[in-house]
């Protein structure tokens, strides 16, 4: 069974830094894209970052471009949102989610989801 497991959210400042985790198991990062979706109150889910292990390729939500950055460690079977320059309209439930598809953008591309890990930006 496919397990994808999240962590890292916490409560920081606005300008702060965080760096979420995604440990997944039982799916192969060549056939998979691995990405982060946010949903906060009030607004759908919405696909933020992806990365394709395979070839490195990588997708940011222009929100977030220039201030989250994905990356990926194959030998820890671990994908890694390093989030800067946290602002407040960044607060949401991120969730860890991984998909057939070549890039998730969507949450149809979804075929597994994990647990939402909570960041909250104060002002």
């Amino acid at each position: 069974d496919v397990q994808l497991q999240a962590s890292g959210g916490g409560l920081v400042q606005a300008g702060g830094s965080l760096r979420l985790s995604c440990v997944a198991s039982g799916l192969s990062f060549d056939e998979y894209a691995i990405g982060w979706f946010r949903q906060a109150p009030g607004k759908e889910r919405e696909g933020v970052s992806c990365i394709r292990s395979d070839d490195g390729n990588t997708y940011h939500v222009d929100s977030v471009k220039g201030r989250f950055t994905i990356s990926s460690d194959d030998a820890k079977n671990t994908v890694y949102l390093q989030m800067n320059n946290l602002k407040p309209e960044d607060t949401a439930v991120y969730y860890c989610a991984a998909g057939k598809s070549y890039s998730l953008r969507s949450s149809g591309a979804v075929d597994y989801w994990g647990k939402g890990t909570l960041v909250t930006v104060s002002s």
